[in-house]
């Protein structure tokens, strides 16, 4: 019996997420289980998971929306935009198979793999609780500080900013399956790790000096065009630790894959954040979580992503009434 594992791609809880699962399948199908392919998935209006991408013996879905489709087995998720279209709520919640399964309060879905699975089934696995605690720590922004999110010393954050960064199709594969039996560190310290990493990291260090110039703070946003400022990423906590004033971020992007608007709230601002950023993604076909979320387009509406990016900025100045 192969298996397929679907991802959220070019993210470390997505990663990881697929990780801790393969070890579960494997432990629960014994010998019967053979190979496991991964498949990456990124946001889009639309459905991004076609019945016919779901085309193994056992399909799994991890840190991504749902699928109604019965060729789906296993399905883990805690983004607040799981469900588009919202008829797949009442999917979900008819479901009686007992292998999907839905919490947009858990920190990562790493994590909520693993309590669901020690809950559920027994299932336990101490040698991934360093992947399942960063998880966590990564995907809530729950870093003490913007700072060490800035300065990307450990092992787990040199393996984020490499998933960001990477163009290798192989690369999420081949790091998935080290994450399943490898210390962090040990795979931060892979040549094929930490070799593309360091011009990365060298890029980044860079680039703080362009984004203090080139981003914007509107009121209580800081706005920034990384397109416009010919850099084609950004860490998103520079800008937390350049205006750490600012109660939202949001960033533009473009490179051959899509258009994308980024948005963020300070996880350290004072006051906490009015808004639910994944219902105003939503409204615009992306979706994340409520405090922070993502729209991608086609690479050819770059100029829609800015219209866009501009509407979410008006949008996050103007106060709702109550925290989210």
């Amino acid at each position: 019996m192969n298996a397929r594992i679907l991802y959220h791609g070019n993210c470390f809880d997505g990663c990881a997420s697929a990780a801790f699962l393969g070890q579960f399948l494997r432990a629960r199908s014994g010998s019967d289980l053979g190979a496991i392919e991964h498949v990456p998935l990124q946001h889009q209006a639309g459905n991004p998971i076609p019945t016919e991408i779901l085309s193994a013996d056992l399909n799994a879905v991890v840190d991504f929306r749902y699928s109604s489709s019965p060729r789906l087995d296993w399905w883990f998720d805690h983004h607040r935009s799981a469900f588009q279209p919202a008829s797949d709520r009442a999917h979900f919640e008819a479901d009686r198979s007992g292998q999907r399964f839905w919490d947009p309060t858990a920190p990562s879905c790493t994590g909520f793999i693993a309590r669901v699975t020690r809950e559920r089934f027994g299932f336990e696995a101490p040698d991934l609780a360093d992947l399942v605690r960063w998880a966590d720590v990564i995907d809530a922004a729950a870093f003490p500080s913007a700072e060490m999110a800035v300065r990307l010393e450990e092992p787990a954050l040199r393996i984020m900013t490499f998933l960001e960064a990477t163009r290798d199709p192989e690369a999420p594969g081949r790091l998935i399956e080290a994450l399943r039996s490898r210390a962090l560190a040990e795979v931060a310290a892979e040549p094929w790790v930490a070799g593309p990493v360091a011009p990365v990291l060298e890029r980044h260090f860079r680039s703080i000096d362009a984004i203090r110039t080139a981003a914007r703070l509107e009121g209580n946003v800081v706005f920034l065009d990384l397109a416009a400022a010919g850099l084609a990423a950004g860490n998103k906590f520079v800008l937390y630790s350049l205006f750490p004033e600012a109660n939202y971020t949001v960033t533009v992007s473009h490179d051959a894959q899509r258009a994308k608007i980024s948005v963020g709230s300070n996880p350290w601002a004072r006051p906490a954040r009015a808004h639910d950023i994944s219902r105003i993604c939503e409204g615009y076909g992306g979706g994340g979580h409520p405090v922070v979320g993502a729209v991608s387009l086609p690479p050819d509406r770059l100029e829609d992503a800015r219209r866009i990016a501009r509407e979410i900025v008006t949008t996050l100045q103007a106060s709702p009434g109550g925290a989210a």
